[in-house]
């Protein structure tokens, strides 16, 4: 694949470009956290796993499921970040592969699952406090609270992804401190016999297995701010390789600890319990610690989230998928129409369930991730001696056989949702489809402006000069 391919498959549009400042470049340790959470960013959310399905199998399942999906993922992402190091990640990868068609519905869905996913972090944020401040429990107050959480983030994304990146550095310090300090505090405490309670016959699959999905997915969010990284051949593995033991630690020795020390009750566990178990272990000084982690905790995951939708969004504008008012930055770097946008989704969705948002955004994430899957493994056929800075250490068959295990669990995620949330993601995928064609024509009436950047056209001329294997 040449390099006047690649600009072909990447883009719908030819046309002018649109001129890119060297803004700084976000390095290591931050990139790191980026990641932590865009993922995760602490066990706040991953209490359903255990009302679903009780502790034994909940401990089992942030056992296995990484090794299923999460390092499946980051390898993957790793790889095609390196080989794609540009704004917007998987709708590259997908756009240089399927064609633009494609990496427009892939880009649609994932912003939307992104958008989504946004919308519970202000809603975990008022469940942790609303036992210390009740009046934000419901009403007009909580509707409140939300609008200052969405404002106030967005303002700060506004500002700069180097200063997201280390914000969420010193935020997931004291985010994670007080889950060691109780796990101190417990372990005189801890009875292992309770870790080993299992009830067959009482499980709620669809809870475990959404729950579980959306707080181990996510890795390749980072990829769609790949251009703006420090050498990303280099630090992004790194980084991912980091990240990884980092995200699934901080899950599995919270529920390690707050089942063994605690009776077991399975109704009360539900978002916000982590609280109330600092409470039982160590009083109210360490639930007030958690309560003010959690608000932490989701101020990084918002940060990071919308971070990633809104340079997608730039990446997809210079590709000359989306109009070039998408492509404009701010003085600090950053995409505001794209922030905007993301923003204004978040707080219209904001008044959803938590179970009914993550249920959402699981279905839409997981057609998005089978366009990656297939990007991935044509990829590999077809360009096998294309320049990839890091390359999974499996060879090809062993590379595609890696995608079958989280494919299959794909699918059982996708079927175990309900019809409501099927209705409701198909329709999502629909306007995707509509939309593209709709933008074309709107390009060629010259009702809206189109472009692809001088950048990415120089930086994609690199990318496949190789030749094929």
């Amino acid at each position: 694949m040449g390099a006047e391919d690649d600009v072909e498959c990447s883009s719908l549009h030819g046309g002018a470009s649109t001129n890119v400042k060297n803004f700084t470049k976000v390095s290591l340790v931050p990139v790191t956290f980026l990641i932590f959470y865009g993922v995760s960013g602490g066990p706040f959310g991953v209490e359903d796993t255990v009302r679903a399905v009780g502790p034994l199998l909940t401990l089992v399942g942030f056992l296995i499921f990484p090794i299923i999906w999460s390092i499946p993922e980051s390898l993957i992402t790793a790889e095609l970040c390196t080989m794609f190091p540009e704004n917007g990640g998987y709708v590259v990868w997908v756009s240089s592969t399927l064609g633009p068609y494609w990496g427009f519905q892939l880009g649609w869905v994932k912003w939307m699952s992104g958008v989504v996913d946004n919308a519970l972090y202000p809603v975990l944020f008022l469940d942790y406090i609303k036992s210390a401040v009740p009046v934000l429990a419901e009403g007009y107050p909580r509707t409140i609270a939300i609008l200052v959480f969405v404002v106030a983030l967005t303002y700060l994304n506004y500002r700069g992804l180097t200063v997201v990146g280390w914000v969420a550095t010193a935020l997931a310090i004291f985010t994670l401190l007080p889950f060691i300090v109780m796990g101190l505090i417990a372990l005189p405490k801890l009875e292992p016999s309770r870790w080993f309670v299992v009830d067959l016959e009482n499980v709620q699959w669809g809870l475990f297995f959404n729950t579980l999905f959306w707080n181990l997915n996510y890795w390749d969010a980072v990829s769609t701010v790949a251009g703006e990284i420090e050498n990303p051949g280099k630090t992004l593995p790194k980084a991912l390789f980091y990240a990884v033991p980092l995200v699934v630690s901080g899950y599995f020795f919270p529920l390690l600890f707050g089942t063994g020390a605690v009776p077991l009750n399975r109704d009360l566990w539900t978002d916000g319990y982590f609280s109330e178990i600092a409470n039982i272990i160590g009083g109210v000084w360490l639930r007030l610690w958690v309560q003010g982690a959690s608000a932490v905790s989701n101020m990084g995951s918002f940060l990071a989230e919308m971070s990633g939708d809104s340079f997608q969004l730039l990446g997809m504008a210079e590709r000359g998928m989306l109009p070039d008012v998408f492509a404009k930055r701010s003085r600090y770097g950053t995409p505001p129409i794209g922030i905007l946008f993301s923003a204004s989704g978040v707080f219209l969705l904001s008044w959803l369930s938590f179970q009914e948002i993550v249920a959402a955004e699981n279905f839409l994430y997981c057609f998005g991730m089978m366009l990656e899957f297939i990007a991935f493994v044509k990829l590999r056929i077809k360009y096998p001696a294309a320049s990839r800075p890091y390359r999974i250490p499996l060879g090809t068959v062993g590379s595609i056989l890696m995608c079958v295990p989280p494919t299959f669990f794909i699918l059982v995620v996708m079927v175990l949702c309900s019809f409501k949330v099927m209705i409701v993601g198909f329709l999502a995928i629909l306007v995707g489809l509509i939309m593209q064609p709709c933008l074309v024509y709107s390009d060629r009436k010259k009702w809206l402006s189109f472009s692809v950047s001088s950048e990415l056209v120089d930086l994609q001329s690199g990318y496949h000069q190789v030749g094929e294997a």
